[in-house]
Formats: C-alpha cells, structure tokens, sequence
C-alpha cells in the first residue's frame, strides 16, 4: 500500500429501507396527497350545498349562515399555502366529530328537556290544526256514496275515479280537489266497477293492494269543509267535519254543540272540561318535566325507588369486583409460582369474550326451569322472576363481567410498588395485614383510585347489562313503567317509549339530564378525593 493509497473500508450493503408508516405517509405527501385532498373537499363542498339547500328550504337559515361559514372556513384552512394554517389542519376533523358526536347531541338532549316532545307532540301547529281538521270528518247522515277506481294520471300521481252513485256523474279527485269527468270518457258496467277512462291508468292487481294504507289517508276536498275519503278499494262516502278551527280565537269549535277547545299553551287544543284534540304540538314547557319528576307520584316513587337501587347496584358491582381482582392479583403474584400465567390467562377469558354475548349466556343458565345453574345445584330458584332474586343475579352477572379487569389493573399496580417499601415494613415487624393494610393498599388506591370512580360511573349507566339479563324485569305492582331491577339509564329508555300515550321524549331527557349531573358530582368529588390521596403520599 503506498503512501497516498487510503485504506480500503467495508461497503455496508443493508441500504435503508423505510417502514410501512414513512412510505404510506411519503406516498400522499406529493402529487397523490394533493388530488386525495382535492376530492375530498370537493365530496364535502358537495355534502354540505346539499344541505344548505335542504337547510334554506326549511327556512333554516340560522344553521344555513353556520354551515356556509364553517365550510368556508374548512376550504380556506387547507387550500391555503400558509404555515400557520397546520396546526388547524390537524385539529379541524377531531374538532368535527366532537362537535357533531358530543355537544350537538348533549344541546339537543337540553333542548328536548324543556319541550312536551312525545308521541302526541310531534308536529308543528300548523301541521296539528290541518291534521285535526282531517281527523274530524265523519260521514253525515244520508251522505253521497261514491264507486271509485284508483288510477295513475299522465304524471304518475294517483288519482280517483268517482262515480256519484245517486245522480251518475263522473269526476276526477285529487287532494286538491274534485272536476268533473265527462261520462262518455269512462267505460264501465251499470251499476257497476269502473273498468277504464281516459287518459287514466287504473291501477290494478298487487299494486292496487299495495295502495291500501295510502288511500286510508287520502282525501279529495269538495264543497266547503266537506271531502270524500275511500273506504277500500272501490267505493268512497262524503264527509264532513265534526269540528271547525275558527282562526281569531285560535280555537276550535264543536260544530254539534258549539264546545270550544282553545290553545292551553302546552301545544294542545283543550276544552274547559279537560277534553284534548289530538294531535298536538312541539313547544317549550320550561321546567314543567323536571317539575313532574318531584312531583308526579307516578313517577316521583318509581323514579325515587330506581334511584336507590342504581346507586346500590353501581356501589356493590365495583366493591366486589375490585375486591375479588385485587384478591385474585395478589394471590398470583408470588414469584415462582408453577403455571402462574395459565391462571391469568384463564382469569382474563370472562373479560375477554363480548360482554353482550356472556349476558346471554347467563340468561339462560339462570333460567329457573331449564337453566344449568339450577339443574347442576338441585335449586329451584327464580332467578331472574323473582324482585330479590334478580337483583342478586344482576350483581353476581356483574361481578362475572367486571373482576377480570380489576385482576389486570390491580396486578399492574402491586408490580409498581418498590419491593423496599414492602421489605421495610416488615423488617419493622409488620404482618402480612398490617404491610398490606398500610403499605400495599395506599399505594395501590394512587393509581386505581381514578379507574374505581370511572368504572363506578359506568355501571351507573351500564344499560346493557340490566335490559340484556332481565329487561328491568320482573314488573312491580304499583308502577307500570319502572321494573325491580331497572336502573336510571333503563327507566330512562322505557320513559322515552312507553309512558303515558305512547313516547315522552322530553321527561326522558329530563331524567337525562338528572342523570348527567349526578354521575358528574359522583365523578368530581370522587376525582377530588382520588387527588387528595395523591398529595397525601
């Protein structure tokens, strides 16, 4: 080797080779990324004119100025060649989801809890007022008779053809009103069904079947407030109203006998004798629902009584659960110990199947006549039928589901305790209870004690584990809503489909909102006292 020569290196043949990450993200940092970002804002420019359209022509436009902004906005942000507009970029689609998944349906929730929203206050009062009108139509005495034909018009929309069965003459009744039809245009039998006419299409065979529920509402105004309304599939009667809206008194008035059911300003027409029209209509009530809750015996008990359960329910599911996990943890958490992971292993199989599909299977177990839990232990016991009985098989189905995960988080724990606190103790002479009682389980309630006040607010609303195993059965005796194992989540659900005439949407956001503002307090003041723990080691 001469003097000048350098010295021969080794060539390092591995080149670099990305990972999947740095080449996904590479592939849409170009070209490609760009044409992805166009199509995409131009599918949401899409989305969103079609709902400014569908917003203005609801006379929305409070919510159409918000959605034409925000667009706007979202458009600027990422077309804009700017570096301030990143941090933006990054934050706009979490901040969509929250907005459009959390707070607009906790707004609504607020909202509804004000209103008499339910089943018979749904539409608007223009809309109540034309439906009652129509509802109020009855057949008079000797009233027309009519032989009718569905049929379809040039454009496709149904049509009747109408026979007056007492003078003959034809007409053609939409639900804008009747013309009259020249008898020369219509073929039928004397007497009979009307088989053809012109420039109509008769409908015919399944499709005219199919019409049944449509033309039980279809109706033709004629001569003043009268109208015609089917009656099947081939004849119509003329009716005529019952009652009559007058516009000045914001009232209506029974034409028989002149009762009068003005507006009672809680979205209902009612007389002085109590009697309501149906329907009604959607509008504030102001705290009328919260009211009904401390008020309403029929809901004030049930709700009371379901209250006490749920808070005993949640209490004693995380109580046991916790114990038993933090039991099973420390037990296998001796060093050395022979098939130590097949036990966690085995532990962790009730948490590790769908919860839906345990509670299921426990349902049947605990059937009381063919149930394995009864065959296997000679019982008779109506678990699931009995007030008492289901309540204990709701807590020991709980405290299946739940103490796997207390195992896992409790195991975690104790692994982070430092071994020289615990040699330390007991070099002072502790026992095993006194280092556990003073050392093991302080430090261990830092760290648990949050998930202990979470899991606590989750069984507070576990819904699926009460209406899964027993519905919120079995049904008390002096309520007709709440069962013996519902909790407030449950009774919420059964308030909000059947109480009283059918779904009260606005109690149950009432109790919605109760809910909220318990499980909030439970959470903050449990959080405070985790806290405190904290700073106390």
């Amino acid at each position: 080797m001469t003097a000048t020569s350098a010295p021969t290196q080794p060539v390092d043949r591995l080149a670099f080779k990305p990972g999947r990450v740095a080449q996904a993200i590479a592939f849409f940092s170009g070209t490609t990324g760009l044409v992805v970002k166009i199509t995409l804002l131009a599918l949401m420019s899409a989305l969103a004119a079609w709902a400014a359209w569908v917003l203005a022509d609801n006379g929305k436009w409070i919510a159409f100025v918000v959605l034409v902004a925000s667009t706007g906005l979202i458009l600027y942000l990422y077309l804009a060649p700017r570096s301030w507009t990143l941090p933006a970029k990054f934050l706009i689609p979490g901040t969509v989801f929250l907005l459009a998944f959390q707070v607009a349906p906790i707004i609504y929730t607020v909202s509804v809890a004000f209103t008499n929203y339910s089943t018979g206050h749904i539409l608007s009062k223009p809309d109540a007022i034309d439906t009652i009108k129509v509802n109020s139509l009855e057949p008079p005495p000797n009233g027309r008779q009519y032989t009718m034909a569905p049929a379809r018009d040039e454009n496709g929309n149904l049509v009747l053809i109408l026979r007056d069965d007492e003078s003959g003459r034809y007409f053609v009744g939409t639900e804008e009103g009747a013309k009259p039809l020249p008898a020369s245009d219509v073929t039928a039998e004397s007497g009979g069904p009307i088989t053809a006419a012109k420039g109509y299409t008769l409908v015919q065979g399944s499709e005219l079947f199919a019409l049944d529920k449509q033309l039980s509402s279809y109706t033709v105004p004629t001569v003043g407030d009268s109208a015609v309304r089917p009656q099947g599939i081939d004849t119509a009667v003329e009716l005529r109203p019952t009652l009559r809206y007058v516009q000045r008194r914001d009232a209506f008035v029974r034409i028989s006998d002149g009762t009068a059911f003005p507006d009672n300003g809680k979205g209902s027409f009612e007389s002085a004798a109590g009697d309501e029209l149906e329907p009604g209509w959607k509008t504030g009530v102001g705290f009328a629902n919260f009211k009904r809750i401390f008020t309403d015996p029929t809901i004030r008990d049930p709700f009371v009584r379901v209250f006490v359960w749920t808070f005993v329910y949640a209490t004693l599911t995380v109580l046991t659960t916790f114990t038993m996990g933090l039991f099973l943890a420390i037990t296998l958490d001796k060093k050395g110990m022979r098939f130590q992971r097949t036990y966690r292993a085995i532990l962790v199989i009730p948490w590790a199947i769908p919860a839906f599909l345990s509670i299921l299977a426990w349902q049947g177990l605990l059937n009381d006549e063919f149930g394995v839990v009864n065959r296997i232990l000679h019982l008779s016991i109506p678990w699931l039928f009995d007030p008492n009985w289901a309540k204990v098989s709701i807590i020991l189905v709980s405290f299946w589901l739940g103490f796997p995960y207390f195992f896992l988080v409790s195991l975690g724990a104790l692994q982070s305790i430092p071994g020289e606190l615990i040699e330390a103790a007991r070099v002072d002479g502790g026992g095993a209870w006194a280092v556990f009682r003073r050392v093991t389980l302080p430090l261990l309630l830092v760290a648990v004690s949050p998930l202990l006040v979470a899991s606590f607010a989750f069984n507070f609303n576990n819904f699926s584990n009460i209406y899964l195993l027993t519905g919120g059965g079995p049904a008390q005796e002096n309520s007709s809503i709440a069962g013996s194992t519902d909790i407030l989540i449950s009774y919420t659900y059964k308030l909000a489909i059947a109480t009283g005439k059918g779904s009260d949407y606005g109690l149950a956001c009432a109790v919605s909102v109760i809910i909220f503002f318990i499980v909030a307090l439970i959470a903050g003041v449990g959080f405070w006292r985790s806290g405190a723990l904290r700073m106390a080691q």
